[in-house]
């Protein structure tokens, strides 16, 4: 749990034994340790007298000192649901985010606390206007029943944290590779191990990452002061290994099997990290289970919404990006999955006709390694099975299904989409006001980042995080860590298409517009970001589901 000069760690207070034995060694009690019936007559009538006031008076103390716990326990509530009931406002008014939303001057952090370090979304318009009741339903925001976040860490994990939280012996060294949000993802996890193997944690090492070649430390991405701070009742975090540790060769651990347990991990690893005392691992992605104790759950959470914060500079123009959309009134953001490596993995078909289809199908006969899922599928049944993303069309036909006004401001997240501004037509022509990061930024604000496709990721994610409505066209990690984020700060709204369900509507010519807006909304009425409990499915991400492990109701 984190602390700060000025708030206390635990709702509970430590009292030092050494404060008992002083004040039992002080006149008048230690007449109660040195009464002995062989003593003088006179101490012998006097004592068992002055041994019941003693012992009254130490009872009382006793009294006034539970009665003293009890009070600071009930009003300190350092992390249990904390928030507003109102599913519509942020959870946690971060006073550096509430300044990038109101004016483009550097962002001032205070101390860092989990209630004020947490990242958070610009609020949410409310329903007001001029809107149609078909547009009304569109913009309103899930109910969110009440949850708040609530990381309630039990006093064992708290009793063990004293000792984790300052190892200087066993050192853990984690190498995250893959996009943005897949090096999240590992390093949250990386966390978690660190404090299964009760290791001290080296800021993880960020590989280069040869399809986007961005070449972006830990540092550059991340806020690596706040992420320490955050965590340093959890698990001790230094920025390099100490001299003491480095070695002429050293084994990395790279063929972890899925879903390990906190069992395996410590049979695995224990003895080398106590012999060596360092490890190192490499491909973490996926590979810890999704079913841990509560406390590790919680702890997941901890480093994924709050700890791993963005580095101030893409704070601000983020938020900066952010602000521009949300000035105007309500807004969508939209993840298209429309770039090039996206279409060679998923063996599916651009939409852009037989001159772009063949050169993804050269390239993936090429190299057949980069095919997801199951070979022997053809284009047509991988659509079916809602293996393909949402291209450009069929997301536009979507937002109109869905009520969505054509005036909407659509703010589009994602990476160049292969065909260019071909591949985009068809959603422009239907809903106008579509906006990218690079349309917003202004005097060349996106400049020293246009080669650092991690920092630009990091934008939409931020701007993506403060929209009114969220759609995610095809998966993925960013998506499944919006989805666990907006619900975390207060259930915002996110729907996830059913393409299993609707794509053969799309299809089907028989279907009136009318109809085709009545299937979509009943589709989709029940998957907009209302609270969904992680253990109505096995193998779910609480960083995806944080309820009910890291969300209570108030």
């Amino acid at each position: 749990m984190a602390r700060t000069r000025n708030s206390k760690s635990s709702s509970f207070i430590s009292l030092n034994p050494s404060f008992f034995i002083h004040l039992f060694s002080l006149p008048p009690f230690n007449s109660l340790h040195n009464y002995s019936p062989r003593k003088n007559s006179r101490i012998t009538q006097t004592s068992p007298f002055l041994s019941f006031c003693f012992i009254s008076l130490l009872i009382t103390l006793t009294f006034f000192a539970i009665l003293l716990i009890t009070f600071t326990t009930f009003f300190q509530n350092p992390l249990s649901c904390t928030g507003t009931s109102s599913s519509s406002s942020p959870l946690f008014l971060d006073s550096g985010f509430a300044a990038a939303s109101s004016r483009s001057g550097s962002v001032q952090d205070e101390q860092i606390t989990l209630s004020t370090g947490a990242m958070v979304p610009l609020p949410a318009h409310g329903v007001v206007g001029n809107f149609s009741e078909e547009e009304e339903e569109f913009w309103k925001q899930p109910d969110n029943q009440g949850y708040m976040p609530c990381l309630d860490f039990s006093l064992k994990y708290r009793k063990a944290s004293a000792k984790i939280s300052k190892e200087k012996r066993k050192f853990l060294v984690v190498v995250a590779s893959g996009g943005l949000n897949q090096q999240r993802n590992q390093i949250v996890d990386a966390v978690v191990i660190a404090r299964i193997l009760e290791a001290t944690l080296v800021v993880p090492v960020l590989q280069v990452n040869h399809i986007w070649g961005d070449d972006s430390e830990f540092s550059d991405i991340f806020d690596v002061e706040h992420f320490k701070k955050t965590l340093k009742a959890d698990v001790r975090i230094v920025a390099s290994l100490p001299s003491t540790h480095f070695v002429s060769k050293q084994t990395i651990n790279r063929d972890l099997p899925f879903h390990v347990s906190p069992l395996w991990l410590r049979a695995r690893f224990l003895k080398q990290l106590n012999q060596e005392g360092l490890l190192i691992l490499k491909g973490l992605d996926s590979k810890l289970s999704k079913n841990l104790p509560p406390d590790l759950q919680k702890l997941k959470c901890k480093v994924a919404f709050h700890a791993l914060r963005f580095a101030t500079p893409i704070r601000e123009l983020g938020y900066q990006i952010a602000r521009r959309m949300w000035i105007e009134g309500p807004y969508v953001a939209i993840h298209l999955r429309l770039e090039k490596d996206v279409w060679i993995r998923t063996g599916c078909l651009t939409g852009l006709g037989r001159q772009y289809d063949s050169i993804i199908s050269r390239e993936r006969d090429s190299h057949p390694e980069y095919l997801t899922g199951k070979l022997n599928m053809t284009h047509a049944q991988r659509q079916l099975a809602g293996m393909c993303p949402l291209n450009a069309s069929e997301m536009a036909r979507f937002l109109k299904g869905l009520g969505a006004p054509i005036s909407a401001r659509i703010y589009v997240a994602g990476g160049e989409p292969f065909g260019g501004t071909q591949a985009m037509q068809h959603l422009k022509n239907e809903f106008p006001n579509l906006l990218t990061k690079h349309t917003l930024a202004q005097n060349g604000e996106l400049t020293p980042y246009l080669e650092k496709s991690s920092t630009l990721a990091a934008i939409d994610y931020i701007v993506s995080l403060s929209s009114d409505v969220f759609i995610n066209s095809h998966g993925g990690n960013m998506g499944r860590a919006l989805e666990g984020h907006r619900a975390y700060v207060g259930h915002r709204k996110y729907i996830k298409p059913n393409k299993r369900m609707m794509l053969p509507f799309f299809e089907d010519s028989s279907v009136s517009e009318q109809e085709f807006k009545r299937i979509m909304k009943k589709l989709h009425r029940k998957s907009q970001g209302q609270p969904e409990p992680r253990a109505k499915k096995i193998d779910r991400d609480v960083i995806a589901y944080p309820v009910p492990e890291c969300m209570c109701k108030q």
